[in-house]
């Protein structure tokens, strides 16, 4: 089985999460995208997140209606800061037959020489980049002097071959939570079903 590691906080998950995990799973014949809701994000430790059950809860409504996606709440109930080579070490041994490829969006792919044990992270997994439609160049960017340092010639050209081509859709959580917050409209900027959901439990406002 072919299973794609999506992370990330999700505070809270909206379309833009489901289209890059739409094109993943197609782009690069993934039978699986798992989603991994953060319990504390290493680079956001300063921005206190909806509570984890809550976020989970939202990403279950959000991708209920597809087979191949699916909610994991590793790093919720480790607790702490998540940091993702911990989670894939105790993904690869909760599925050790499984090929395993961690999405990842240009801004995390650049700051990669930034995390826990990096090196570590690229012997566990492929990395599968996501590219927006005329916004992002994966090709220049595995260029970048740090980033090219850990990724090395070989491992940074199967970067740039499998990268995924997602819409430029331009939808963030922190723009939801702004609307929320301002008694704006968020439809069709997540499901309906999260959307209701916001409103029922009063997140952000």
């Amino acid at each position: 089985m072919r299973i794609g590691i999506f992370g990330g906080s999700f505070d809270p998950v909206h379309q833009g999460h489901l289209v890059v995990a739409e094109c993943c799973r197609e782009q690069a014949a993934l039978d699986r995208v798992l989603f991994v809701p953060a319990a504390i994000q290493p680079f956001k430790q300063d921005r206190a997140l909806a509570d984890g059950a809550l976020r989970a809860e939202m990403l279950a409504l959000a991708v209920g209606g597809n087979p191949a996606f699916s909610v994991s709440t590793l790093e919720l109930d480790r607790g702490g800061v998540s940091y993702t080579v911990d989670t894939l070490a105790a993904l690869r041994d909760a599925h050790p037959a499984d090929e395993m490829a961690l999405i990842l969006g240009p801004d995390a792919l650049a700051g990669l020489p930034e995390w826990r044990e990096p090196g570590r992270i690229l012997a566990l997994v492929r990395v599968l980049a996501v590219e927006r439609d005329g916004l992002d160049d994966v090709a220049a960017l595995v260029r970048e002097p740090r980033l090219a340092a850990l990724l090395g010639p070989a491992r940074a050209e199967e970067i740039v071959a499998d990268r995924v081509t997602v819409p430029a859709l331009g939808i963030r959580s922190s723009d939801l939570r702004s609307l929320v917050k301002a008694g704006r409209s968020i439809r069709y900027r997540t499901p309906r079903a999260v959307e209701r959901f916001i409103a029922a439990h009063e997140l952000y406002t």
